[in-house]
């Protein structure tokens, strides 16, 4: 493992901008004691904290009182920014088009046969009968992907955040080159998960876009932003910042594409990192 000292760190970088799961958290969901008090010196030596995850505000629970001053999270891999000081008010939408998002459907059905979806709106999440769940939610509607996606029988529709397709056979890299060539410049395409798990946003939706975004607001430049992750999904977010760090347990991919590389999550890479940026300012 490359230490953090052996990486080329900013003179004072101004935003971590760090992913939760497989990077941020242990495992076992939960933020260490240790993790938890480099975040607060960061943001008390002026660093500002962005947490950039693919998980929908709902899901922001285990982070929530680890956010100082601004209260901004990036949530559904850039497809939404929350205040969770608010408890997870919506500050700005980056939608998926629903027509866009049927067309994506039709594309993967005839690619891979067997593939089922869920739908994420700002509302809650909406699965087909086949899918997987993940997550028991009871006010979940069960129906298949166009039903979900149409507006014709619900009223005035929530913005769909994220289009999540599964395949109970594919290897989980595997599905996202073949869904990325069958998808082509419609949509957004990643992955997070272990299993062959896609994850579908608006064209041009990801951590790194509203990151981008965020930062431009704040004055930010990307040499002055360090970011970490561990799977494909924060790929782009990575090679955008200044500096980034791959976890020790990450995708093999994502620690190509890092310009350094820290401990696992479970060993608190992440606060690795942040404890020597805070010991050189």
């Amino acid at each position: 493992m490359t230490s953090p000292s052996d990486s080329p760190l900013p003179a004072r970088p101004r935003l971590i901008a760090t992913d939760l799961d497989g990077t941020l958290l242990h495992d076992d969901k939960s933020v260490s004691d240790r993790t938890i008090a480099a975040l607060a010196a960061a943001e008390k030596a002026g660093i500002e904290v962005f947490f950039v995850t693919g998980r929908p505000s709902r899901w922001m629970d285990v982070v929530s009182e680890h956010v100082h001053g601004h209260g901004l999270a990036i949530c559904a891999n850039g497809a939404a920014v929350v205040d969770l000081h608010a408890g997870g008010e919506l500050v700005e939408v980056r939608a998926l088009d629903r027509e866009t998002a049927l067309t994506v459907v039709q594309a993967l059905r005839d690619a891979a046969p067997g593939t089922t979806y869920a739908v994420e709106l700002t509302t809650g999440i909406h699965y087909e009968p086949t899918y997987p769940p993940f997550h028991e939610d009871p006010g979940a509607t069960v129906a298949t992907a166009e039903k979900l996606l149409g507006t014709a029988d619900q009223g005035p529709a929530a913005p769909v955040v994220k289009l999540l397709a599964h395949h109970p056979d594919l290897t989980p890299d595997g599905f996202l080159t073949l869904a990325r060539t069958a998808v082509g410049d419609l949509a957004t395409v990643t992955r997070s998960s272990p299993t062959a798990l896609l994850e579908v946003s608006g064209l041009g939706v990801s951590k790194a876009s509203t990151l981008a975004l965020c930062c431009a607001e704040r004055g930010i430049s990307s040499d002055e932003v360090v970011a970490f992750g561990d799977m494909p999904n924060d790929l782009e977010m990575l090679t955008w910042a200044g500096t980034s760090y791959a976890m020790g347990n990450a995708h093999p991919d994502v620690l190509a594409a890092a310009s350094g590389r820290t401990a696992t999550n479970n060993e608190d890479g992440v606060a690795v990192v942040i404890e020597e940026i805070l010991a050189r300012l």
